[in-house]
Parts: C-alpha cells; structure tokens; sequence
C-alpha cells in the first residue's frame, strides 16, 4: 500500500502473473481442446515439456520453501498466480495441469529435516502426487470428534485400522499423510499424523467416482497396516496442532481457484453477448443480460478482495481464521452462481462438452462442500462476531 496512492501489484508479482497468464492461454489451453474434455491430466509428454520451460524459467513450485527448491512466494502472491493457473477447462481441480509443480501436503514441513528431505524434497523435484487424509465416513469438519481410525503403539510401530473418505490422488500418490486417534479419551490431544508410503502393507485406496473427473477422491482403509515411528509426523497428539494453521492458509489459493474459473466463464459470457445476436439485436444490448453480467463481475471483485485482505494477514501472522471462512464460503457460492449465468447466455452451447462450461458447471457444485461446507464457514464466522 502506497500511502493515498493505493494498492498496486510489484513489478515482479505483475511479471509473474502475465507470465502464468500466457502459458496457460497459449500452452494448456489449446492441449486441452484436443483432449478428453473429462480428462483428468494432460498428456504426459506435454506435461514435462512445459514443466521443463516452467523450471528453467524459474517459475516452479512457487509457493514451496527455497531451501526446499521451491520459490518461497507467499500466501497472497500464491492466491495472485493460482488465480491464474485454474482459468481452463481442468483447472479448478488441476490448476496449470500441475505444470507448475505439485506441492506435498504442507504439514510435512512440521517434520524432521530427515523426513522433508526423504518426503517433501523428491517430491517438489518429480512433480509426485502425494494424498492428505484427515475426513472420514462419521464426517469431516470437525475432525477433533470424527476421527476414529484408531493407532495403536506397538513397541518401536504404529497399527493403524480405521477408514477414510474422500481422499484425492490416494491410489496414485507416492506418499502421504493420515490422522489417526492414538487416545481415545484425549479430544483434539489424541490426534497423530503419520506418513503412508504407496505400497504399504494394509493400507488400499478406491477410487470413487463423483462430479469431477481430476483429482479423484478415494476410500482409504487401514488394515492391520503397521507403521514405524520413524514415520510418526511430529509428536504422539500434537497431529490437529501440526495442520489446522496449515489448513486454514490453504483456504486462500483455494479460494483464489474459485475466482479463476469464475473470471474466466465471465470473459465468456462477456465474449458471447458481444457475438450472438437475437431476434435481430446482439445479446449485449439486452438489459437482462447486462444485469448479468454487472452481478457477476461486482461479485468476482469482491471475492478477489475477501480473500486478498485475508492473505495478507495471514503473511503477517495475524490470526485469519475468520478470513478465510469468509474468503472460501464467498468465492465457492460466487463461482456457481457465475458460472450458471454464463451458462445461460451460452444457451445450449453451455451444456456441450465443446466448451469448458459444462464441467465448470459441474465442479463448482463440489466447492460448496470440499473445504468446509458453507454452512460450517457460516458458523465460524457468527461465532467469531458473537463471541
């Protein structure tokens, strides 16, 4: 902020932006139209020819540690440039294809410096899907009482028997991490974070097949499967300290996905009403559509602003708990509603799997739930004014 001048990007975060803008424009976007629109990835050639223009531009895993190898940007600029990355098809479950890196679940650097160097740094390097397994069947937005799968120490291990639902990339990750109840009788204290490798014996994960098409969610079940201490992330209970500060920071970029998708269907809709003409008068002279319109771009504004304000405390260490309820609850009801409108001008149009509406469409329907539904952000931010 400069003085009554106002708020304006860094030279360098506005570079960086303009940068992601064009390889998602001009490189994903174009890949895509090629593909299967339900495709959950690009074609892995693809892939790593872009990841490797990416690396070599100093453009990977931004939002990582530097010492780790990764760019070390924070919380708002990472809201900034994933806004960014999600405008295309796949982009709200897959922002950038991944072809800015994929980030292993951020509790791993709460672990020893041998386990981020066994776990997190190879996985910044090859670009590993890695799963982050807190929600089970009995719920998952109050995990201090839904937890029940069960650790149980034997000697220098850990047997883990329990289930756990809804876990993205579980049957194709290379690792990731679960929370376990170690004490029954301990409430948010008897929770313990351990790390699972792929191929750990009694551990399986499913997929199960939902409205969206990356990131598959999974049925994750713990069978007998022993764990060594060594993969024990942090101290026996302390697992709920280890992730909710984590959690509540990733509700940012999360949020920032919601408004990238929305901006792009609304550049849509824009471009349709200035194209399609009917009973002789373009859409765009239409106060109906205007008033569209209109909406959709005071409340794509004000979601970019909920979250960006709630980014900023969180770079400063402030407490935004409350921020980033509001920034997910608005961006995530934002987006479909955004979303339907651009629909509704595209006509037909928009339900055909020619344009990326229709899976837009789709998946925005799973914001609404996957974080936090909104009716617990709604009770987190009455708690916190009633308090």
């Amino acid at each position: 902020m400069d003085g009554d001048n106002g708020f304006k990007l860094s030279d360098e975060l506005s570079a960086l932006r303009e940068q992601v803008r064009r390889i998602i424009r001009d490189e994903i976007v174009p890949i895509e139209q090629r593909i299967d629109p339900d495709a959950a990835e690009i074609p892995e050639d693809d892939y790593w020819r872009l990841a490797r223009k990416v690396q070599s531009a100093g453009m990977w895993c931004m939002g990582a540690p530097q010492k780790y190898g990764g760019g070390g940007l924070g919380t708002f600029a990472m809201c900034v440039l994933t806004e960014e990355m999600a405008q295309h098809r796949m982009g709200l479950y897959n922002p950038g294809a991944g072809v800015f890196g994929r980030n292993p679940p951020p509790v791993i650097y709460g672990g020893t410096e041998e386990q981020i160097q066994t776990y997190a740094v190879p996985t910044l390097k090859n670009a590993w899907h890695t799963f982050f397994a807190i929600t089970e069947p009995s719920g998952g937005s109050d995990p201090a009482g839904a937890i029940q799968c069960r650790a149980v120490r034997k000697g220098d291990t850990y047997v883990l028997n329990g289930t756990k639902i809804f876990i993205s990339h579980a049957h194709e990750a290379e690792w990731g991490v679960v929370f376990t109840r170690t004490d029954p009788k301990a409430g948010r204290s008897g929770i313990t974070c351990f790390i699972i490798k792929k191929g750990q014996p009694g551990f399986s994960a499913h997929p199960i097949r939902t409205l969206r098409t990356s990131a598959l969610p999974n049925e994750v079940a713990f069978e007998d499967c022993v764990v060594p201490v060594e993969q024990r992330l942090g101290e026996e209970g302390q697992g709920l300290n280890l992730c909710l500060d984590l959690l509540t920071r990733l509700r940012f970029p999360y949020s920032a996905c919601n408004i990238g998708v929305a901006a792009a269907a609304l550049r849509m809709a824009i471009e349709q009403a200035k194209r399609r003409s009917t009973f002789g008068e373009l859409l765009a002279k239409r106060q109906a559509v205007q008033w569209m319109l209109a909406d959709s771009e005071v409340e794509v504004r004000a979601a970019r602003w909920l979250t960006w304000e709630g980014a900023w405390k969180a770079d400063r260490g402030e407490d935004s708990r409350m921020e980033a309820s509001i920034a997910k609850l608005y961006s995530s009801e934002v987006l479909g509603r955004v979303v339907d409108r651009a629909v509704q001008i595209h006509g037909g149009y928009g339900v055909s799997k020619e344009l990326p509406l229709e899976r837009w469409y789709r998946e925005a329907r799973i914001r609404r739930i996957g974080e936090g539904p909104s009716e617990v952000h709604r009770m987190v931010i009455a708690r916190n004014l009633l308090r």
